[in-house]
């Protein structure tokens, strides 16, 4: 999603209006294949927002995986345990050296 994101990606100014509407420029409508009438999805993130033009799967996919680890037996401090020997095991395979 966010790694889509290039530093050099164009930049639009939009204005809010009265009742909270906002235009999205034509160019970057055409760019995402928006139509009139589709509908968006606008997360808020910290002070800012992100706004999809395809509903996001988090929430389902979080809950999913909730019931899959409820089933299992497993829990949140059982995936944290193995979590830095993991991550020096992919900085390894990554940079083949030990981080410091």
């Amino acid at each position: 999603m966010l790694s889509d994101t290039l530093v050099d990606s164009p930049q639009f100014t939009v204005r809010v209006r009265d009742r909270g509407q906002m235009t999205i420029p034509s160019k970057l409508r055409e760019s995402l294949s928006i139509d009139k009438g589709d509908m968006l999805t606008l997360v808020q993130m910290g002070k800012g927002f992100y706004l999809a033009s395809r509903p996001l799967r988090t929430y389902k996919l979080s809950d999913k995986i909730a019931d899959m680890m409820e089933e299992e037996g497993v829990t949140l401090t059982d995936l944290l345990e193995d979590l830095p020997k993991i991550r020096e095991e992919i900085y390894q395979e990554q940079y083949g050296q030990e981080t410091s």
